[in-house]
């Protein structure tokens, strides 16, 4: 027997009913709390807020079907009471074990607690808890990818404020097989959520009791209503004789399929219309199918069959290590319509986005686009590139973007215009980035989430040539000795600033396979002889496949306000300016207007000195150095931190 058995205690009839009563009420949003972030995440989010309700509530002693055994960490000093510890148990192993088969239960029925009416049962509405922040909904994002095993270890931990040792005890007693490997992964939730874990627990995103409500699909509750009237057999048959007699819709007898698709048409995953506003996971997967011609079989079937195996003359594109494998079974249909004239279907796959193209005559050749999608979240799944005809982009934009605006990031003091959207989610014509080298313009789109996913939270893409439009996000300066923080949104004055001096580095990646560009002004310097100030900036493009390549950028006060900053530094499939390089330096040669030469230099907030060898030699006890030198000085740059460690200048220079 394990030491944790030995120190558990039965506490079956141990505890009274009136105690567990009392704990429940005194302890319910917290138990509650509990149960919600460790219910599957399969679950919607309307779904995870009754059942945890209901799983409290049958904790009460009488009200539960009691697991026979059912054990708990034995009491020490300073620990919870036995009704508290007992209830606490409870909850966490019905939550554990809600989607947990017997052995030998059948495959396709549901687990049996499932299948186990609970109150409550709400009739007519949708529940679900209130939006939180984007630091929120990455939070919950994280907790949707882990074992529930894991989600209960790190909300045990951080808001039950349990030891380590009283966690392994209790996922011990709740039938967890590793709870050492749970605990490994609520370390990686904790660092993800920083220090401000214990905040976004308690934030209103998982507070579920503290709900809206909304209406569930008022039409649709009519149409099964009359629909109930008819039996399924008539009513197949009828569809059966008119598609039999009329054909099917959209049909186009003059294109053959030679091949036969890897997955039929009538095997593609549907998500349901409504169900992005219930999911904690905010991608692709959250899509449902749209488009006029979503039952249009025989473009869906063209559009599989040219996907598994492109006859000769499609035109194929296929983005950066990604795969061209025919589509596998869990394949989801996004869209079917007709946009500019052409007849257009997008698939995702859970790792990649595809998207089929369909020219009016049957002598023109198709298109097939596949490119990567993974770890997609709600601003790199908010859009996706439906049509691209003559220097024009149309968008089929998520079930979640309220709004919708173009902007150009030449004009950072211009508001950003409003761009119609149709039903359907399909936006109007919007001009693509101009090729490399011209810089007139640059439009971007801004699109602002529903309140349903998040409040207030407005963000840009832009069309860097792929399927899927790049997000834009902006890092300040430092602060006042505040902590750094994640990227935010480019959507503020000093994002747009910053963005409208280096923006016109944007269409050297097209066609790279970027997901995001964040732009980190990491320095701020007082330039010699009242030059005025520089900012000094690093541009990381993150690529779907991992690596990511960065630029940096100088620029001075002294010039317009949208004159492209000066390209000092570069550097390609490094780690420089993410998380996992958040330290940096560089250098760039000036001229006053004097006409002296200096050399100017710069780290991240962490530099406590610069060192300069080679034609200059020169050192300083600050984050920044300016020293005069020849025209084009020959010199090494290093940089000295806060942990005794030194850095290297980033990069190569142009």
């Amino acid at each position: 027997m394990s030491t944790s058995q030995r120190r558990s205690t039965r506490v079956s009839g141990r505890v009274a009913r009136d105690q567990a009563e009392a704990v429940i009420v005194d302890q319910y949003t917290r138990l509650v709390l509990l149960a919600y972030l460790t219910l599957p995440h399969t679950l919607s989010r309307h779904r995870r807020v009754l059942v945890a309700h209901a799983l409290v509530q049958r904790a009460l002693p009488g009200f539960r079907i009691a697991r026979p055994g059912l054990r708990v960490p034995g009491q020490r000093k300073g620990a919870p009471t036995p009704a508290l510890a007992s209830t606490r148990a409870s909850v966490l192993h019905s939550a554990l074990a809600h989607e947990r088969r017997p052995r030998g239960w059948p495959g396709f029925l549901p687990p049996p607690r499932v299948l186990r009416p609970m109150l409550p049962v709400v009739w007519g509405l949708r529940l679900f808890p209130r939006a939180g922040g984007v630091e929120e909904i990455a939070l919950g994002q994280a907790l949707s990818e882990v074992s529930a095993s894991a989600r209960a270890a790190f909300v045990l931990l951080k808001v039950e404020g349990l030891s380590r040792s009283e966690v392994i005890e209790l996922l011990t007693a709740a039938d967890v097989p590793d709870p050492e490997q749970a605990l490994i992964a609520a370390s990686g939730l904790e660092a993800i959520a920083g220090g401000a874990t214990q905040t976004l627990l308690r934030s209103r995103e998982f507070d579920a009791c503290s709900v809206q409500t909304r209406p569930t699909d008022l039409l649709r509750r009519r149409r099964r209503f009359r629909l109930a009237w008819f039996t399924a057999g008539i009513t197949a048959l009828c569809c059966a004789v008119l598609l039999a007699t009329l054909g099917g819709p959209g049909d186009d007898p003059t294109r053959t399929i030679d091949v036969q698709p890897a997955i039929d048409a009538a095997q593609l995953v549907h998500t349901p219309r409504d169900s992005w506003a219930d999911t904690s996971r905010v991608d692709f997967t959250a899509w449902p199918a749209r488009g006029s011609r979503v039952g249009d079989t025989g473009l869906v079937t063209r559009a599989l069959a040219t996907w598994t195996k492109p006859p000769s003359g499609t035109r194929v594109s296929v983005a950066k290590a990604t795969s061209a494998e025919p589509p596998p079974g869990n394949t989801q249909l996004l869209y079917a319509g007709d946009v500019g004239g052409e007849a257009v279907v997008l698939f995702h796959d859970g790792r990649r986005v595809v998207r089929y193209g369909e020219p009016p005559s049957p002598l023109d050749p198709a298109s097939l686009d596949i490119t990567r999608s993974d770890e997609a979240d709600v601003t790199t799944a908010a859009s996706l590139v439906v049509s691209r005809k003559a220097g024009k982009v149309r968008y089929l934009t998520a079930p979640w973007i309220a709004e919708a605006q173009t902007r150009d990031l030449l004009t950072p003091n211009s508001p950003g215009r409003p761009l119609d959207v149709s039903d359907e989610g399909v936006t109007d014509p919007v001009p693509e980035l101009p090729d490399k080298g011209s810089c007139d313009s640059l439009p971007v789109l801004q699109l602002r989430s529903s309140s349903k996913i998040v409040e207030k939270h407005a963000f840009l893409v832009a069309d860097l040539g792929g399927l899927t439009p790049v997000h834009l996000s902006y890092t300040p300066l430092p602060g006042t000795g505040a902590p750094p923080r994640q990227p935010r949104e480019a959507t503020s004055t000093a994002a747009l600033l910053s963005w409208a001096r280096t923006a016109c580095r944007l269409p050297e990646m097209r066609h790279s396979g970027v997901r995001a560009v964040n732009q980190w002004d990491f320095a701020e310097q007082d330039l010699p002889e009242r030059g005025g100030d520089a900012v000094w900036s690093c541009t990381r493009a993150f690529t779907w496949r991992g690596p990511g390549d960065i630029l940096v950028q100088f620029r001075t006060s002294k010039e317009s306000a949208t004159a492209p900053a000066k390209l000092v530094g570069q550097a390609r499939s490094t780690a420089s300016c993410s998380r996992f390089g958040q330290h940096i330096v560089a250098s760039t040669p000036w001229t006053a207007g004097s006409g002296q030469h200096y050399l100017l230099a710069a780290g991240s907030r962490e530099v406590t000195g610069i060192d300069v060898t080679g034609d200059v030699k020169a050192s300083g006890k600050d984050t920044s150095l300016a020293v005069k030198a020849p025209a084009k000085p020959d010199v090494t740059v290093r940089a000295r931190m806060k942990d005794g460690e030194t850095l290297d200048e980033v990069g190569s220079r142009p």
